[in-house]
């Protein structure tokens, strides 16, 4: 067993970036040595490289050894703690950000096993190595700690597992990206084919994952969300009909008058009058 060590390092400053490093380090533990119960406001992957220890995460117990990685997500209670007679030794690196909710859910990790055993030992352990040898505040090591950080997130999702969860995470993702694309983009002459480019799927398998999650096609999504917009522009704005076309997406007044009454039962000229109407306005 190693003698007992700590080696770790805190990112001070943090902003609102899609990928920001919390905190990493390796800890060689003394018998016993715990954390917890409590919460993190990260998620922090472990990984066992000697030893052994427990892990305790939604009322269910996991006795860890070498080459076991676990995840802890933010306001989870969890503990954990190192065997009485071979102590274990990890890595670890927190991190959090925007998109670091939709990486972690393409990960092998489950929420009822929250343990993962991957295929490469000192592969994994050199990603973690690498991550920690390369800490510090500037935007030189900032930049080579998160790159390592996707590479390591990169190699688990390979090994990731196809369940139906995994799989239903991640067609959601694929709508999400969708419909932002979409909202980015609706003014612009955009085709179905240039969304699911964007998304990185075929647009068969866009138009599957929209129907799943939505229950409606994609280019119906992308009309009403032109037409809907074409509505408060109506209400809020003098514009004319032709500028209001133009400016949802629709490059012919004549196709977009014929498409809004379709959707609203009304043609554009007459939205506001049927709104008043119905006591809308």
């Amino acid at each position: 067993m190693s003698n007992p060590y700590r080696q770790s390092y805190k990112q001070k400053l943090l902003d609102n970036a899609s990928l920001a490093i919390f905190n990493c380090g390796l800890q060689s533990c003394n018998p016993n040595h715990s954390w917890g119960p409590g919460i993190r406001d990260h998620f922090l992957i472990h990984f066992v490289i000697s030893g052994k220890g427990s892990y305790v995460c939604g009322g269910k117990t996991f006795h860890l050894k070498a080459g076991d990685l676990f995840l802890i997500k933010p306001s989870q209670v969890v503990y954990y703690v190192a065997d009485p007679a071979d102590p274990w030794e990890y890595y670890w690196v927190g991190f959090n950000g925007t998109t670091a909710q939709k990486l972690v859910s393409h990960l092998p990790f489950k929420d009822n096993m929250p343990v993962y055993t991957p295929q490469e030992f000192e592969e994994y352990k050199n990603y973690l190595y690498k991550i920690y040898t390369n800490s510090g505040n500037t935007i030189k090591h900032s930049t080579a700690m998160i790159g390592y950080l996707y590479l390591f997130l990169s190699r688990l999702m390979e090994e990731g597992t196809t369940n139906v969860q995994t799989q239903t995470a991640t067609q959601s993702n694929y709508v999400i990206d969708a419909i932002k694309y979409i909202q980015f983009n609706y003014s612009s002459d955009i085709s179905v084919d240039d969304i699911a480019s964007a998304v990185g799927i075929s647009r068969s398998h866009l138009y599957r994952v929209f129907i799943s999650n939505l229950n409606q096609s994609p280019i119906d999504y992308l009309t009403e969300y032109r037409i809907n917009e074409a509505c408060a522009l109506i209400k809020n704005t003098n514009l004319s009909i032709s500028e209001i076309a133009i400016s949802v997406g629709f490059f012919d007044q004549f196709y977009f008058s014929r498409v809004f009454k379709k959707i609203k039962k009304v043609p554009p000229s007459k939205y506001l009058q049927s709104l008043e109407t119905q006591g809308d306005l």
